[in-house]
């Protein structure tokens, strides 16, 4: 056995059986999907999910898998269920927002069922880490009456998702495994399984037909679909993914799923109260398992709920004791009393000192003092920083030509925003130029609706902002309705080359797939071109270029007009390229707070390739940061940084 300390994500994949790695959450669902026999993944990046499409493609070429970075998530699910329907297993990966995007097909797909193993993994972000929110995707099973699984820990990812393709087969429907940051992002080491050597012949049969419309009785599907969740409720009453640890009859039970278990074990070991407190794990938690369950709720008086996010367990919970023991009094705790919070993250310590509360025990956490001493030498040991556009990011440029036209104009235009990297323009990285960022596309759709507003008395110039990625995934039926309607506004495209924000996956506009094939890029510039929008084309490096060309369609009028920013991401450049400049800052010129620019450069600009020496009391280079890129050098006021060119 062969026990490494880490490893890629082609070795999560490919590692052979009994070789034990350690692995990322979403490693370990990749290789339980591989060794299901999954032959076909598809997904669209959003962290916390991007790794588990990423893993399965690096095996693509040893195992004849066929994985993809679809457009959008309703798009790859739509092809995960292409390869479900003619008999081979397919996975579907995607953050909870994408779930959004998704819901459209899968409300149907749940109707008419599948043929093979289909999962869709899910991954939840609790505290919006990664996210522009956090969202419960659980309620979606409930609400489409599909399977629920959710892992608790590394080791338990990779055997809930290869289990969860059997499940899928045997109710021929869709089963949801939905994990969570600190689950999907944790490493823990994972003994492998065996890897199948044969995938099945893909063929869709004709003389069946998949659609949700029923011409003659339409409840017929949702019949069959309650009919079917019983069976699933029966499968999970010996889920090898449920089990209770304490004693038979606690005085207070706890039911916890997700990364709520590991917190919960911990809280009643730091409280020495395992002979007190009962903890019941539940991997399946939609339908609950009746009997399973039942057993300990009727065996407990106090019942604390632990999980994340929503109080979506404890609703489930009570409606079960209402069922099960009409009359008899159980005490819930959890979310909805206030003993648990209802947002953000769970942690050991809530748990520990909802327990303590709930049970009168005297628990002291950490002191005070000791916090206040621990983040005072924090600040001390760590440089602030604040979260802000890399080094050389052509975002910034953009930004900073995008704020000079606007203020030129005169006329309190605004920025429609977007998700991606430049969703940070929101703050002064991007000098506070956006001002709404909602879904993806949703920038483009908001200022398609401003731009037909002046019937109302409306003047003010819109732009919406976003990303080449964004563009593919949703901006397009936005554009198309703007330019139907004849909307009064400029889209701005930030075209730096990549998923930049997700890990520079590829996308329709790069020349490559996801397996690393080579594959036909789609051209922005043309797309927009054949809608019908004028299109003008920018390096974001050109400053005073770009700012004249967004003044100039700021201030036409008629159908909207699309500023094409096309500068490579500064970050993947540098990976194959030496900085095109060296970059200087003259001392004699720099005068800092004394010059009249008031630190300019390190105060508004706020490139993090430049830092203010206190000593010397002027700006100066931070060669390990910078890019080269040499805009620094256009917006100086002193012009006190230069650029040289190197060979």
């Amino acid at each position: 056995m062969n026990r490494k300390n880490g490893t890629d994500m082609a070795g999560a994949a490919t590692g052979a059986e009994r070789e034990t790695l350690l692995l990322m959450g979403n490693e370990a669902i990749a290789r339980g999907a591989l060794e299901a026999g999954v032959g076909v993944a598809a997904g669209y990046p959003g962290n916390p999910s991007s790794e588990i499409v990423a893993a399965i493609a690096q095996a693509a070429g040893k195992m004849n898998v066929y994985a993809e970075w679809s457009v959008n998530e309703k798009v790859a699910l739509e092809v995960a269920a292409a390869a479900s329907l003619t008999g081979v297993r397919a996975l579907c990966a995607m953050k909870q927002n994408g779930l959004n995007v998704a819901l459209d097909f899968l409300a149907n797909l749940n109707l008419t069922g599948v043929e093979s193993g289909l999962v869709v993994a899910v991954c939840d972000d609790p505290g919006g880490i990664s996210s522009t929110n956090e969202q419960d995707s659980r309620h979606a099973a409930k609400v489409l009456d599909l399977p629920l699984l959710e892992p608790a820990f590394v080791e338990e990812a990779r055997d809930m998702a290869r289990w969860a393709f059997d499940l899928s087969e045997k109710i021929r429907n869709v089963c949801i495994l939905r994990s969570v940051t600190r689950i999907s992002h944790a490493r823990q080491n994972v003994r492998l399984g065996e890897l199948p050597a044969r995938r099945p012949r893909s063929r869709f049969d004709t003389s069946k037909r998949y659609a949700s419309i029923a011409m003659t009785t339409p409840p017929v599907f949702h019949r069959a679909l309650h009919e079917n969740l019983e069976k699933v409720r029966c499968e999970f009453e010996t889920s090898p993914f449920n089990r209770y640890d304490g004693p038979d009859r606690p005085e207070l039970l706890i039911v916890t799923c997700g990364s709520g278990w590991l917190y919960s074990l911990d809280a009643v070991s730091a409280l020495s109260a395992g002979r007190r407190v009962g903890i019941l794990k539940l991997g399946t938690t939609w339908p609950l398992p009746r009997s399973f369950v039942g057993q300990r709720l009727l065996a407990a008086a106090k019942v604390l709920v632990a999980e994340e996010i929503d109080a979506f367990l404890e609703g489930n919970l009570k409606e079960m004791a209402c069922e099960i023991a009409p009359g008899r009094p159980i005490a819930f705790f959890g979310k909805t009393s206030g003993h648990i919070h209802p947002f953000g993250e769970l942690n050991p310590d809530s748990v520990t000192h909802a327990i303590a509360r709930i049970l009168g025990m005297r628990h002291r956490g950490r002191p005070a003092s000791y916090q206040k001493k621990a983040e005072t030498a924090l600040k001390e040991i760590v440089p602030p920083r604040a979260l802000q556009f890399c080094a050389g990011c052509p975002h910034r440029a953009t930004f900073w030509a995008v704020k000079n036209a606007i203020a030129m104009d005169g006329r309190d235009g605004f920025v429609a925003g977007d998700i991606g990297c430049y969703s940070m323009a929101l703050t002064s990285t991007g000098f506070s130029q956006i001002k709404t960022v909602h879904a993806m596309g949703s920038g483009m759709g908001l200022a398609s609706g401003l731009g037909k507003l002046d019937r109302f008395g409306f003047d003010q110039p819109v732009v919406a902002v976003c990303g080449d990625s964004t563009f593919f995934h949703a901006v397009i039926p936005a554009l198309v309705n703007a330019v139907h309607s004849r909307s009064d506004i400029v889209l701005v495209i930030l075209d730096n080359a990549g998923t930049a924000m997700t890990g520079f996956q590829p996308h329709p506009g790069i020349g490559t797939s996801a397996m690393g094939d080579e594959a036909p890029p789609i051209d922005i510039e043309a797309v927009c071109r054949a809608l019908g929008a004028a299109v003008v084309v920018t390096d974001p490096y050109d400053i005073a270029g770009t700012t004249e060309k967004m003044l100039d369609l700021l201030g036409r009028k008629g159908p909207p007009r699309v500023l094409l920013a096309r500068r490579e991401c500064a970050l993947a450049k540098a990976r194959r390229e030496k900085p095109a400049y060296r970059v200087l800052v003259d001392g004699g010129r720099c005068k800092g707070e004394l010059c009249g620019c008031n630190r300019f450069c390190v105060r508004v600009f706020r490139c993090p390739g430049l830092r203010w020496d206190r000593e010397a009391q002027k700006a100066e280079v931070d060669e390990a940061i910078c890019v080269g890129c040499g805009v620094c050098a256009d917006i100086c006021p002193e012009s006190a940084i230069s650029r040289e060119a190197l060979p």
